[in-house]
């Protein structure tokens, strides 16, 4: 039997639609801001947001929070 569509993933107790993205929650920390998972015909994709290096001593994360810059 074939669906008639593409599927939905499940992702905890959630359940996202087909190409629908989203910041994970991860009790008990919360939202995790820097990884972003998608649904793609029923599998669900994480990534970690990728962050150039710094070229400083101190660098901060004032405009994003995911990436350290100088």
């Amino acid at each position: 039997m074939q669906a008639d569509g593409p599927r939905a993933c499940r992702f905890g107790r959630r359940w996202y639609l087909n190409n629908e993205s989203w910041h994970p929650s991860v009790p008990p920390f919360g939202e995790m801001k820097c990884i972003l998972c998608w649904c793609v015909s029923g599998e669900t994709h994480c990534q970690r947001q990728e962050c150039p290096p710094a070229a400083c001593a101190s660098p901060a994360r004032r405009d994003n929070p995911c990436c350290a810059k100088c």
